[in-house]
């Protein structure tokens, strides 16, 4: 029987693979083949997470990057294709979502920290790694942005919209590195994450999505495997919900 998910020989790079989903997904990735990047602003935590892997028997490396910053995204591509010759899979993963009383209460600062890491790199990384891709064999380029960018509150304003610009440039993006290359999104719900110990413990009693309840991290991996393989070949500039039904 033909297996969907075979990654062998195949380079993946997870931004914020370190943790929580991203773990989940480098874990995934590894373990049908991969040899996947992991990357994040703290090296320590992705050698860790790569040792976990290797552990395991498959194959990672760790790089130190901070995914807001343009010039440590290069660096990052220029490693993945020095030492591996290609990147046949991204999955832009990393992100962050501070509260904020209100938008008057939201500093400059902090409005840049949220775009630059939700919208500002993964267009980076995009356009990075997508147009080598167009150019070689092609691949699969996987945006994680949130069912906040479509259900957006003012807690979170700056982070649903720099996620919603990520949605809309998920389809741009299919478009331009059409047909080689395939970019699609995952609008994840709320997952027992390492986040998750910060919100109030009736939070998860009080959900509104069909299942009621958060997910765990493994339940959005099979999402990103389809993404990543050849059975998603005729699926690009699509959004898919992994929201556990959020109305």
């Amino acid at each position: 029987m033909r297996n969907y998910f075979d990654f062998t020989g195949r380079v993946a790079i997870v931004t914020g693979g370190s943790r929580g989903l991203g773990l989940a997904m480098s874990k995934a990735l590894a373990e049908q083949g991969a040899t996947v990047i992991i990357a994040s602003r703290k090296l320590e935590n992705c050698e860790a997470a790569a040792r976990e892997i290797a552990e395991r028997g498959g194959r990672a490396v760790a790089v130190g990057a901070h995914l807001g910053k343009w010039a440590d995204i290069e660096r990052l591509v220029d490693i993945a294709y020095r030492d591996f010759g290609k990147v046949d899979i991204v999955v832009n993963n990393a992100g962050m979502s501070p509260l904020a009383a209100s938008s008057a209460d939201t500093s400059e600062a902090l409005f840049d920290k949220v775009v630059d890491v939700n919208f500002k790199g993964p267009f980076h990384m995009t356009a990075l790694c997508g147009s080598r891709m167009a150019a070689g064999s092609g691949g699969s380029i996987i945006n994680i942005t949130s069912i906040g960018s479509i259900r957006p509150r003012p807690d979170y304003g700056p982070y649903a919209g720099a996620k919603a610009a990520l949605n809309a440039i998920t389809v741009a993006h299919a478009f331009e590195f059409a047909p080689k290359v395939r970019v699609n999104a995952i609008l994840p719900g709320s997952f027992r994450t390492d986040i998750a110990k910060h919100w109030p413990a009736e939070k998860e009693t009080k959900i509104d999505s069909a299942i009621r309840r958060y997910g765990e991290p493994e339940e959005i991996v099979s999402t990103v495997l389809y993404l990543a393989s050849d059975a998603s070949s005729f699926t690009t500039g699509a959004l898919i919900r992994v929201d556990g039904g959020r109305p």
